[in-house]
């Protein structure tokens, strides 16, 4: 079984990707204004995707995997970058950037799992085989996710707003942290966040 895979939604979350290196550059160049717009293209790109994919039945298996991986590139920069300018405070740094380290282990490991046979490095690597899609709770691993690029966001914006944020960027790290901790956890330990992909045969005619 195949799908396929080049459609506007995956071309516009590979481009997110993509886009990551220049907006980690722009961080530590201190070019925030840039920084912003990319943060800017990259959400309005998400909703389109997403829009597409729903509107004119573009959803694929690797659509599930693009999607929340794009958003993983896009905090792990974010994160890396911004704690490296002492604008995010390490230990939180560490709390996101361990929690999608786990979840991304967890993927690798599934999708050899999951994937049919024969298993091999060809095969694993091709994503037009689906084998597992991933769809951990949505409404609360939605909301980590918007709290934690929230904090992102206004943390990038920040150096350009000539007003005090500290406080309001002290308590939206406190609740990222918790709800960042919790996700993880609900994540491992829930059993309908990985559904494996029944691949039917028909059968012969007698």
């Amino acid at each position: 079984i195949q799908e396929n895979i080049y459609t506007i939604p995956n071309a516009l979350t590979l481009s997110r990707i993509l886009a990551c290196p220049l907006l980690g550059w722009s961080i530590l160049d201190g070019n925030f204004a840039l920084a912003s717009g990319i943060l800017l293209y990259a959400g309005m790109s998400d909703w389109v995707d997403g829009f597409l994919a729903r509107k004119f039945q573009m959803r694929s298996i690797l659509g599930t995997i693009l999607d929340p991986a794009a958003d993983k590139a896009l905090m792990t920069t974010l994160t890396v970058t911004l704690a490296m300018r002492n604008l995010l405070p390490v230990p939180l740094a560490f709390i996101i950037l361990g929690r999608d380290v786990l979840l991304s282990l967890s993927a690798f490991y599934i999708r050899y799992k999951t994937l049919p046979a024969p298993k091999t490095v060809q095969r694993y690597w091709d994503f037009s085989i689906p084998s597992a899609e991933c769809s951990p709770s949505f409404g609360f691993s939605q909301i980590n996710t918007g709290l934690q690029l929230l904090l992102m966001g206004i943390t990038t914006i920040s150096p350009l707003i000539d007003a005090d944020l500290s406080v309001t960027l002290q308590s939206l790290q406190w609740i990222v942290a918790g709800t960042t901790l919790w996700s993880g956890l609900s994540y491992i330990f829930s059993s309908s966040a990985v559904r494996v992909v029944s691949l039917k045969i028909p059968k012969k005619k007698q």
